[in-house]
């Protein structure tokens, strides 16, 4: 017998999630077991999928509909929700299913799960209280961190820019956004915020600065901007001579190699006799060229040395060209060049160019760590941003020794397996650590139960559950405003936001620096009104208008206080409303 929740009153203090996958699990489980809220969830049933799981939490009130109709939201009472989640697996139903419930609500925080990050961007634009969050957005930064050894999920990417949290004396002051410190006197050991000229100060000449502990914030860490420099021995160091070094390596490897060279020895010889002839270089080097492509002239009175090298080099020309065709042709198709690449160790291996995928080779390369892709599809999502960052890249299963070996899987520092298959990944981790029991490997399990249960058993694996890590933020995001990211730092949460200064609202006319006095939070970037980018390194002293928009990172308490003081009277008035 199936125990249901008395309907909830006009005046009723519930928030809303339609969505029975993992990720709509979590979210509920955090918002009745960490803050003891009421929550209505939406689900097409209560038997498939994560139904059965979500109906037996505490606190929770289920609708079985097999859409989010406007006659679906009255009945989960949006009218009085304090927020509505919507996770279904569609971003389209989700943008119309926010439509529907603003039309009934006019102001409602809605909280969207999307898939397409840059058409999620444009859905906020369309409501006054929205946050668009990416499951995998949230959760790349942990299969990077566990990539590298770090114990925390460290590094989010905002706006195109990937911020981490290091330690003060491994980042250039210029990389410096603020200092991190915890609050003397606080037993909670909360995060103060410092400005970037204080993150440097010696501790023991700020009473705000932090002494070696066991606390997870023993040490004196900053927030700072990666560019792709290097800050780690693993790390990749560019040189002069690589991309020479690393074409002739491939020459050696590729399997229009051994071709290639035979006609370059050709062409060599050809030009040899030419010199040797009594030819100059230069004019040596212009008939070879023209030779080759061709153009050479016919003359019966050229010694014979000369007649050998012009049709040879004719010949040879008629093979060498479309031999090199083929092989731009190709690496432009379908990037073969990159196709058997020969790593020189130290790299990471991610295998899967999905959605989680493609953010952590963008991450891990803004790190600067070099990174091997491997993905069967040559079209895969994240193909072409390893193209651009020029990352080599092995098509085939992960899975298969054959593949692994081509990756460099002998000299890596990590395999990082996030496929959208739970079997895939979790056989090419078995494949990879027979093949080096020492390897750290980091796993995407869809099942976070199976998650916790493979690390635990399986030696030197990580394994993360996608779900699992997104939903703190998701639940974040209901219970305050415009969170785009969340990030670790020791047993804290600092969160990134993106504020739009409302008319009439209190932080008009204030000041960055005056917002920043109380530690609490910090301003990453600036838009001001009219402006088609964000200002990273905006002025302290600019006074904010309405229609700007920033780029905030604070604690809980800091962003509640900045959000509050951005409250338009419109939307004030609209609240207090029956």
């Amino acid at each position: 017998m199936i125990l249901r929740m008395p309907a909830l009153p006009p005046s009723g203090n519930h928030f809303i999630v339609c969505g029975d996958g993992p990720l709509a699990y979590r979210i509920v489980e955090e918002l009745t077991s960490r803050y003891r809220e009421q929550v209505t969830v939406i689900v097409p049933s209560r038997r498939k999928n994560s139904g059965p799981r979500i109906s037996a939490l505490p606190g929770v009130r289920m609708l079985e509909r097999a859409e989010l109709t406007s006659e679906a939201f009255t009945a989960a009472g949006v009218g009085s929700a304090r927020a509505l989640a919507l996770l279904w697996q569609d971003d389209i139903i989700n943008f119309h299913a926010a439509l529907r419930a603003h039309e009934l609500r006019p102001g409602i925080r809605l909280v969207v799960a999307v898939f397409n990050t840059r058409l999620g961007e444009h859905f906020r634009r369309f409501f006054a209280d929205c946050t668009v969050l990416s499951g995998t957005a949230m959760a790349a930064p942990s299969f990077v961190s566990a990539a590298l050894g770090q114990p925390a999920p460290s590094h989010v990417r905002v706006s195109g820019r990937t911020l981490y949290v290091a330690r003060r004396e491994d980042v250039p002051r210029e990389q410096i956004v603020c200092g991190l410190a915890a609050v003397p006197g606080d037993p909670a050991g909360a995060t103060r915020l410092l400005p970037p000229e204080m993150a440097h100060v010696e501790p023991d000449a700020d009473p705000g600065a932090t002494r070696p502990d066991r606390s997870g914030m023993g040490e004196r860490l900053v927030l700072a901007v990666a560019n792709g420099v290097p800050r780690d021995p693993l790390a990749r160091r560019r040189h002069p001579l690589r991309a020479v070094a690393t074409m002739a390596r491939w020459l050696a490897w590729n399997k229009f190699g051994a071709v290639f060279a035979v006609l370059l020895s050709v062409l060599i010889a050809g030009f040899a006799l030419l010199v040797a002839d009594g030819t100059s270089v230069a004019n040596g080097a212009y008939l070879t060229l023209m030779d080759l492509t061709g153009s050479a002239l016919t003359d019966a009175g050229l010694s014979g040395a000369k007649k050998v090298s012009q049709v040879i080099l004719t010949i040879d020309g008629m093979a060498f060209i479309p031999v090199v065709t083929a092989i731009i042709v190709g690496a432009r198709l379908t990037g073969s060049v990159r196709g058997s690449p020969r790593p020189r160790g130290g790299h990471v291996i991610v295998a899967g160019l999905g959605n989680v995928g493609t953010r952590v080779i963008g991450e891990l390369h803004d790190l600067g760590f070099d990174v091997v892709c491997v993905d069967p599809d040559p079209a895969a999502k994240g193909m072409g941003l390893a193209r651009r960052l020029g990352l080599p890249v092995v098509i085939g299963e992960a899975f298969q020794e054959e593949t692994l070996r081509a990756a460099g899987v002998a000299t890596s520092s990590a395999l990082v397996s996030v496929t959208s298959s739970d079997i895939v990944n979790l056989e090419t981790a078995l494949q990879a650590r027979a093949l080096r029991e020492d390897l750290r490997i980091v796993l995407r399990l869809f099942d976070d139960d199976l998650a916790q249960r493979v690390q635990q058993t399986v030696g030197n694996i990580v394994s993360r559950s996608v779900s699992y890590m997104a939903a703190p933020a998701f639940a974040v995001a209901m219970l305050e405003h415009a969170v785009l990211r969340t990030i670790a730092v020791g047993r804290h949460v600092l969160l990134i936001c993106d504020v739009r200064v409302e008319p009439d609202a209190d932080l008009v006319g204030k000041r960055l620096v005056d917002l920043e006095a109380d530690g609490l939070a910090r301003t990453l970037a600036l838009q001001a009104k009219g402006a088609t980018r964000y200002d990273w390194k905006p002025s302290r002293g600019y006074q904010l208008a309405p229609g700007d928009r920033v780029i905030v990172v604070a604690t809980r308490a800091g962003l509640s206080r900045f959000l509050a003081g951005n409250r338009p009277a419109a939307l004030e008035g609209a609240d207090a409303a029956p």
